[in-house]
């Protein structure tokens, strides 16, 4: 027997490509039976493929010998038929197939299946847990084959859209040199040098920077990239970038590069258009108006800041808040009093208490009177000025945080999210927005330091260059993130190419010069060879896939994906190894007591 031939007839169709203009046609067909239903002198079976589901008809004029073999069939058995499509006699509406049938006369069984652990229907409360450590069985759920086959084609326009835009898709190493990019490596030993290591890489950044070097002006690549970081929804210790890196251009061209890109994928995969130039926001802005650098600004609820209305009031955890240089800001979540009840606001202030407030005050507006929680403290004409500044209506509910500008705008966005979920205010629609201008040096409290917010390749922009060693909190890097629907879709910037004024940006980053020259040596003296003004992003593929899948987690879109603690339930990775491979590399391993 040949798999893809039936009496000379070579495989013709998938089930879900079948219609009413090929009734009459004779068909061979492939794939898994979803359900079959023994009527006693009639048999149907669900034949599945990954375009869809074909009804597989057997009746009293079957051969005697097939209607026994389809009487055998069982879920998930693979098979291959042939027959003749014709009406359904009943039609089933839910099915894209559900006017058409095959009426077969040869069914070859390729494959017998046990009862799988659960049943793959396309809607399950089964656990992700024992989903995951049968993946290759859940990834027959028609949800997760359209997912995957979107992302196919996500890819593709990619990888078009590109190539009519002048760009070279070129691999850059997977075994590279371990440098400091913000998150842990994974490291690769050497069984030829000994003790020494290679890194997997968290992006190809040195690389293709060395590429615009080498003269090839436009790269792309789809770059897997490795992080050993904590997971989350939209976070997978392996996962693929749209890199890209172009030379002589300034931010305008990258922006425009990107937003054709963005244009093309929503109207080819899912004909949308996404109106261009998309929206923008400085860094600042963004933090103070959403209190994140990845604002959802699908529904509005800005912060507004109060400060200058209460910092001579009675309310001493207002007034003490601004006297210490800190801040007061509010939300108002309109049309909210009825959803959220005193104790609903009791759980909203343990929700702050855990991201870093020390409290949250409010006003309730459901009856004629607001209820508020420091009223008493405060002057008519004081709660007046706040009802104004914040368009206080009857049926709001207004949250405040008094602290340090920096907790107040984090727990302030993050409440905004958790509020905006609660009272399903959130329209189904992408919005775009560029975040640009972030500060070049976050300030570390606990060191006293300023760290990098930033590889420290990224150039700063020209008017900050003056502040560099005296005022670290005046420079702003000319880096740019892409926002989809509050995820950061994309991060990137124009690059240093001065080696000058690369080695200065190292000192101000706390490296010495032979520091720099040992870790990034081997880049930094590219530059002296005659380096192009260059920048670039990378667009994080699987989140993109995601959003537009319109799927919760990365998960959803990755055929073979880690869960939480970075394990994969399916095949048991990682896992221990031949002690003789070990010694091969010279590597003893030590685990901690609580882990031997």
């Amino acid at each position: 027997m040949k798999l893809d031939r039936m009496n000379g007839m070579k495989r013709t169709d998938y089930c879900g490509t079948l219609r009413k203009e090929d009734i009459g046609k004779k068909i061979v067909v492939c794939g898994w039976i979803q359900r079959q239903r023994d009527l006693g002198g009639l048999i149907f079976a669900d034949l599945r493929d990954r375009t869809g589901i074909l009804q597989l008809a057997f009746d009293d004029h079957t051969d005697r010998a097939v209607f026994e073999k389809a009487a055998q069939l069982r879920s998930e058995f693979v098979v291959m038929a042939s027959g003749t499509l014709r009406m359904r006699s009943s039609v089933n509406p839910d099915l894209p197939t559900g006017d058409v049938e095959v009426e077969v006369d040869v069914l070859k069984i390729l494959g017998e299946s046990e009862t799988p652990p659960y049943e793959l229907l396309d809607e399950t409360d089964v656990k992700e847990e024992l989903r995951l450590k049968y993946r290759y069985l859940d990834l027959r759920r028609t949800p997760l084959q359209r997912n995957i086959q979107m992302r196919h084609r996500i890819t593709k326009v990619a990888r078009d859209y590109f190539d009519e835009n002048g760009f070279l898709e070129i691999e850059t190493p997977t075994l590279i040199k371990s440098t400091p990019e913000g998150a842990r490596d994974y490291l690769v030993p050497s069984r030829i040098h000994k003790g020494s290591f290679f890194a997997l890489p968290q992006s190809p950044q040195m690389y293709k920077q060395l590429l615009m070097l080498s003269g090839f002006d436009r790269y792309m690549q789809l770059a897997r990239c490795y992080r050993d970081e904590d997971l989350r929804a939209d976070r997978q210790p392996e996962f693929t970038q749209i890199d890209l890196e172009m030379s002589f251009v300034e931010r305008e061209d990258i922006f425009a590069i990107a937003e054709g890109f963005i244009r093309r994928e929503f109207q080819e995969v899912l004909g949308i258009e996404i109106p261009t130039p998309l929206p923008r926001l400085t860094y600042t802005q963004a933090m103070n108006d959403y209190g994140s650098d990845k604002p959802d600004t699908r529904f509005e609820m800005k912060i507004q800041d109060l400060s200058d209305l209460v910092e001579h009031c009675g309310f001493s955890v207002f007034a003490d808040a601004v006297k210490s240089g800190g801040t007061v800001r509010a939300i108002n979540a309109k049309n909210a009093a009825a959803t959220y009840t005193r104790k609903e606001i009791d759980k909203l202030t343990e929700d702050a208490k855990g991201i870093g407030a020390k409290g949250l005050a409010f006003i309730r507006w459901q009856e004629d009177v607001p209820t508020c929680s420091f009223a008493k403290f405060m002057t008519e004409e004081e709660m007046t000025a706040i009802y104004e500044r914040m368009g206080a209506e009857k049926g709001d509910v207004i949250l405040i945080v008094a602290d340090r500008k920096k907790t107040v705008l984090s727990v302030l966005g993050a409440l905004r999210l958790t509020v905006a979920k609660r009272l399903d205010i959130i329209p189904k629609q992408f919005n775009f927005l560029w975040i640009t201008e972030f500060p070049f040096f976050e300030y570390n409290e606990e060191t006293g330091n300023w760290d990098a917010m930033h590889h420290p390749f990224t150039a700063p922009l020209d008017e900050c260059i003056p502040y560099l060693d005296d005022a670290p909190e005046k420079v702003f890097a000319n880096a740019y993130d892409l926002v989809l629907n509050g995820v950061e879709l994309s991060s990137g910037s124009l690059r240093i190419t001065d080696p000058e004024l690369q080695a200065h940006m190292f000192r101000a980053l706390g490296l010495s010069d032979e520091e720099a020259e040992r870790k990034f040596g081997f880049l930094t003296g590219a530059f002296r060879y005659g380096a192009p003004p260059h920048g670039g992003m990378g667009i994080g593929l699987d989140r993109l896939c995601m959003l537009m899948t319109g799927s919760e987690s990365l998960r959803d879109v990755t055929a073979f994906p880690k869960v939480a603690n970075s394990s994969e339930l399916m095949s048991g990775a990682p896992a221990e190894v031949d002690p003789q491979q070990l010694t091969e590399l010279a590597i003893q391993v030590n685990l901690p007591p609580e882990e031997s």
